[in-house]
């Protein structure tokens, strides 16, 4: 198989980066998201993991792939997936009021732009993630955009992901 690659981007902020799929590692993860693209959505910064954005998408594959290649402590330019259900992430505490509710389930596709992450919930602890992807080029601009968005916030920016 030929290798295949995601562009990422934060659009308002015209940053991209590329990102090689580990489909050697997380076969079914990889063809799951790879036959979603594209993907955008309002980006996120994380609470607990540290160094992490990330946007919230509905379920998009046949069924949720099991845990393949399973992190809690991501590296730069890790790409990972989540799911969780509604319960889990419909609280204000995350501030998901709109998209998240009981009885829904939500995927959640990140990116690691830095060290010392630690993939640990002070409500459900340890949530191992499925690492899908690295970033081989690109990163240090996505992580410098990605501080600027911690400093100075989200709103009206998007996380993208289609196929390079």
């Amino acid at each position: 198989m030929t290798e295949r690659c995601v562009e990422v981007a934060l659009t308002r902020r015209g940053v991209r980066g590329v990102a090689r799929l580990l489909d050697d590692r997380a076969p079914l993860t990889c063809s799951a998201v790879w036959d979603a693209l594209p993907l955008s959505g309002d980006v996120y910064h994380a609470k607990y993991a540290r160094n992490e954005i990330y946007a919230l998408f509905p379920p998009f594959a046949e069924s949720e792939p099991p845990l393949e290649n399973p992190t809690v402590t991501p590296i730069p330019g890790d790409l990972c997936y989540f799911s969780f259900a509604g319960t889990e992430l419909g609280t204000r505490a995350y501030g998901y009021d709109r998209e998240v509710r009981p009885g829904t389930t939500v995927v959640d596709l990140a990116l690691f732009y830095e060290r010392n992450n630690l993939l640990l919930n002070g409500d459900v602890g340890w949530v191992p993630g499925i690492v899908w992807g690295q970033v081989v080029e690109g990163l240090p601009e996505l992580a410098e955009a990605c501080n600027d968005l911690w400093r100075t916030g989200a709103a009206g920016e998007t996380l993208s992901f289609r196929r390079a």
